[in-house]
């Protein structure tokens, strides 16, 4: 499994995103993620990482596709793959009702059909170059011309039966978040696994995103990530994850306990299917400096470990 660190806080500018992302070069990450939630643009945040940065991937979790048209964000994307040497992993995803309608006063009906045609566009323009797309939806003919651009990784925000079968048609595989171990094994892995195999498509890859703190106190740190993440177990999407789960919220998900117990969680959630960690550190007990510290050395001893 490869392990990989989510930078979801949005605060210190972006000279502050930036070094994070060469922080966890520079400390042998193999992913560094962003999300797209009502701060900076993740895609420009990589672009300008990618050009401080060598090796590691750096992804999207996850832009939305409700406020940009497809062939638009293809145009961003192959942009983006070009600064950063091909190391762009593209996570895209529906975003949530309350969101799409309630901010930005668009129909949110029919959310399968719209990733499916939405995708119908994105994928050949990234791959090809080029579309002839004619849908209920989307109707587009036209290519990108992007010159050292090949086509990114392309990761879909999959939870719901629909939605990880088309990621393991379309897409290369899905990126969760407020997903258990149990969950990621019986409904997530099974589902897009299936789809891959009968598309005739790679084994796609399984990213999973979870709130994680090495702590001697894991009910603290859990009453910690309840308040730290509650929005999340009120979001439909999240919430039947949750309850499939069997949690009664994000800390029922979250990775927490002393290094052994933190270890023994993730070899877990690698023998679920996992193919990459989407890492978020949170901060549990009163010292939050050295509550990172300690998770953040955990995870660097583990790479290429689980």
């Amino acid at each position: 499994m490869r392990i990989g660190l989510f930078f979801l806080g949005e605060t210190g500018g972006l000279d502050a995103l930036v070094q994070q992302a060469k922080d966890a070069e520079r400390d042998g990450f193999a992913t560094a993620w962003f999300p797209q939630i009502f701060a900076y643009d993740a895609l420009t945040v990589i672009a300008l990482a990618g050009q401080q940065t060598s090796r590691i991937e750096l992804g999207t979790a996850v832009v939305p596709v409700y406020p940009r048209h497809p062939f638009a964000l293809a145009q961003q994307a192959l942009t983006v793959q070009a600064a950063t040497g091909g190391r762009l992993a593209l996570g895209i995803g529906l975003s949530h009702a309350p969101v799409v309608e309630g901010m930005w006063g668009l129909s949110y009906e029919h959310p399968a059909r719209y990733m499916r045609e939405y995708l119908g566009v994105l994928a050949p323009l990234l791959r090809e170059g080029r579309v002839r797309f004619n849908g209920e939806v989307f109707r587009v003919t036209g290519g990108i011309q992007a010159e050292g651009a090949t086509p990114p990784t392309l990761l879909i925000a999959a939870l719901a039966p629909a939605m990880l079968r088309i990621a393991g048609t379309v897409a290369d595989g899905t990126i969760t978040w407020m997903t258990g171990v149990k969950t990621i094994e019986t409904h997530v892995v099974p589902r897009i696994a299936a789809a891959a195999k009968e598309a005739g498509r790679p084994q796609p890859r399984v990213c999973v995103g979870v709130p994680i703190a090495v702590t001697d106190d894991p009910a603290g740190a859990r009453e910690r990530a309840a308040q730290i993440f509650q929005i999340y177990g009120q979001l439909p999407n999240y919430r039947r994850m949750l309850d499939k789960e069997g949690a009664e919220g994000p800390a029922g998900v979250a990775l927490v306990g002393n290094e052994a117990e933190v270890e023994q969680q993730l070899r877990a959630l690698a023998a679920a299917g996992a193919t990459d960690l989407v890492a978020n550190v949170f901060p549990a007990g009163d010292d939050a400096a050295a509550s990172f510290a300690r998770t953040g050395a955990l995870l660097k001893g583990l790479i290429g470990k689980v």
